[in-house]
């Protein structure tokens, strides 16, 4: 500004020293206006070049954004791991070494497919044995009863051998549900995604036999979600998974919440089902972004753009070339953003760069 007065001084001492003085001075004041009116052309045309309003306040440059309603969501993050729906370890039913092993690791099985083979040499020659006593059995029952159809013999007799062969035949049911058992079945459809059983092994009734069995077209994600949210989180909640390994992201919803807290970690489990993607495999790192809270029309402006006082939070707003400053009071926030619940209004133009250095009143461009 000193430069622009200067240069003002400069050039009507140079006017007034070029010409000839005016002998009237009327004539010299009518010149001196003109020259005075030039002159304040010149340094308002100036002062906007140079970003200088009327009142000489420097005009600041900002970034604005313009309020409107949209969208406002807030999570609970949490981390879980993906796991089968399907997931089971294989365990005998009765006790004794393995003659056969009809499987390998990766191989495709149907549910109720024999996997391996239990001694059971003992027991066939026993229903070997009950065979025959039933065939011996049913024989002379059958005899009994052309008999008895011709009322000949007792109905003592009758009754005596249609309960021996009856007997044996639920003799035979027995040992034959238990020749079943020696047999090692999938119980579900799946991959064997283990198998450590060997030839000989011995093998007890509930101790796991290294056979494992995965359905890993049915996934799903298992998280612990801390008890301060029970009231907030529940089944069909929204929810985006992110799964840091692949990577991949997708929105979907919570299929299942526990209604339990448990004692020790003082959480409850939640489980999304995932799609079905041969990518996806159980034990992969997962993290769950469940929506707490949703306003779908909402003012949100960056946590960064609010400012507070001792007494209240405050943003500035560019309003006719001005910053104004407003107070606000900010509600929720996620990701950067905050959502806005009172002093603010759709189409205000909150100031989000530059506003460091603001005063009310400054003079802004954006």
């Amino acid at each position: 500004m000193k430069t622009l007065y200067t240069l003002a001084i400069v050039l009507f001492l140079a006017s007034c020293s070029s010409g000839e003085k005016p002998k009237d001075k009327k004539t010299e004041l009518d010149q001196l206006k003109k020259e005075r009116t030039a002159l304040n052309d010149k340094i308002a045309r100036l002062e906007t070049e140079l970003g200088v309003d009327k009142n000489n306040a420097e005009v600041k440059e900002v970034a604005a954004e313009e309020m409107k309603e949209t969208t406002f969501e807030n999570y609970v993050e949490v981390q879980g791991k993906v796991d089968a729906v399907d997931n089971v370890e294989i365990t005998p039913q009765i006790a004794g070494a393995i003659t056969a092993v009809y499987v390998k690791a990766g191989q495709n099985v149907s549910r109720g497919q024999v996997l391996a083979q239990i001694d059971d040499k003992v027991l066939r020659q026993s229903i070997a044995q009950m065979q025959t006593q039933l065939e011996l059995a049913t024989t002379v029952f059958n005899r009994q009863k052309n008999l008895w159809d011709q009322k000949i013999g007792t109905e003592v007799q009758y009754l005596t051998e249609k309960s021996k062969m009856e007997g044996l035949q639920k003799q035979l049911a027995g040992l034959q549900s238990q020749s079943a058992m020696n047999k090692i079945k999938s119980p579900i459809s799946g991959t064997v995604d283990a198998m450590e059983l060997k030839l000989g092994q011995s093998v007890m009734p509930g101790t796991p036999t290294g056979i494992r069995i995965v359905n890993a077209s049915n996934l799903k994600v298992k998280a612990l979600v801390s008890e301060n949210y029970a009231g907030k989180v529940d089944e069909g909640d929204e929810v985006e998974v992110n799964l840091p390994d692949l990577p991949d992201t997708f929105k979907t919803r919570i299929s299942f919440a526990a209604k339990v807290i448990d004692p020790v970690s003082r959480g409850f489990n939640v489980e999304v089902k995932l799609p079905s993607n041969k990518k996806y495999r159980p034990n992969m790192l997962a993290v769950l972004k469940i929506v707490d809270y949703k306003n779908s029309k909402a003012l949100i402006v960056p946590v960064n753009a609010i400012q507070r006082s001792e007494t209240s939070e405050y943003v500035y707003v560019a309003v006719n070339g001005k910053a104004k400053r407003t107070d606000i009071k900010s509600g929720k926030t996620s990701e950067g953003k905050a959502e806005v619940v009172s002093g603010l209004k759709a189409g205000d133009k909150v100031i989000v760069t530059g506003f460091q250095e603001l005063n009310d009143g400054d003079a802004v461009k954006i």
